[in-house]
């Protein structure tokens, strides 16, 4: 019996076929090299740690705003070498990371640019280091999801207790490279404790209350959208002001001057009339007379509960 040695091909590829598969993969490596390295600041600038960062907000106590705005404007800033990070200036430099002061419930309102060549992102903590406990509200981009050059963003904060709070940059290592201010809060200044000068001078307002024929629009002197709606007062800190108000509605209506239009318990300067569980009935009117306090953004409403979403407030300037 004969043997029949059955040999397996082998298939070989040309030096030209292996050269030019060399070159694809040495573009291809290139090309991921260039994406990667030019996206360097997205990569280094990793989520924080699951129950640290903005995706998990600490919890904040509800508080009763002032009715005082700050306004905050803050450029990120960068050396020419990266190496030394900031807000509106470098160290050494006027305006570097400025201080900045309120009082709990004031509302701080942050105007925000990246002026670098960087990424970043913005947020308030409590915390004395690093970029963990950023709180809600207070955050523009993130880390994962930052500010390219040129853009900017908007926030807010309140702060709900006294203490040294902290804006940073809250990409990773920013902060430890300078992007990082304080926020010192000192205890809420009451609107109708604080000391303020008679002016002599008095004011006069008459307002009345109208709804809607369905009762799901309210308003002073007008419906919202017309004429003459929720007018505007603008006073001075000491200076006595008289309002009279008039139910010429259907439903119960009573009037104070808070700083909160959402809380009809926040009354400052004994401005009440009436109240919910003692209102004006169809027909009646009521007057007060009280020095204006504090300057600052309040607001006169309805102080029946529901009826100041449903359109009765207006605001009350205090200069």
């Amino acid at each position: 019996m004969s043997h029949t040695e059955h040999i397996e091909p082998i298939f070989r590829t040309s030096p030209e076929r292996t050269a030019k598969m060399m070159a694809i993969m040495l573009g291809i490596s290139i090309a991921g090299a260039a994406i990667f390295f030019g996206m360097w600041d997205y990569w280094i600038s990793a989520p924080p740690v699951a129950g640290l960062g903005p995706a998990a907000q600490q919890p904040t106590a509800p508080v009763a705003v002032t009715g005082k705005e700050i306004q905050v404007s803050l450029t990120f800033v960068e050396s020419s070498d990266f190496r030394t990070l900031a807000f509106n200036a470098l160290p050494g430099e006027p305006n570097n990371n400025p201080d900045i002061v309120a009082n709990v419930g004031d509302k701080i309102l942050f105007d925000v640019i990246n002026n670098g060549k960087s990424f970043h992102a913005f947020g308030v903590t409590q915390e004395e280091e690093g970029f963990s406990g950023i709180i809600a509200g207070s955050d523009i981009a993130s880390a994962s999801n930052p500010l390219k050059p040129n853009q900017s963003g908007q926030s807010e904060f309140i702060p709900t207790k006294e203490g040294t709070y902290y804006y940073i940059c809250t990409v990773p290592g920013h902060r430890e490279q300078g992007m990082v201010g304080k926020i010192i809060v000192d205890p809420k200044q009451s609107s109708e404790t604080q000391t303020v000068n008679p002016t002599g001078a008095s004011h006069n307002f008459e307002f009345n209350f109208v709804e809607s024929s369905d009762f799901r629009t309210l308003g002073f002197n007008a419906l919202l959208g017309e004429e003459g709606s929720n007018p505007e007062i603008i006073v001075k800190a000491g200076d006595s002001v008289t309002i009279k108000v008039t139910n010429t509605g259907k439903s119960f209506h009573s009037f104070g001057v808070v700083t909160n239009p959402e809380d009809f318990n926040s009354i400052v300067w004994n401005s009440a009339i009436q109240s919910a569980s003692n209102p004006l009935k169809p027909g009646q009117s009521g007057e007060v007379t009280f020095t204006a306090g504090a300057s600052g953004t309040y607001y006169y409403i309805c102080t029946v509960p529901g009826h100041s979403v449903q359109g009765m407030q207006g605001k009350f300037l205090v200069e």
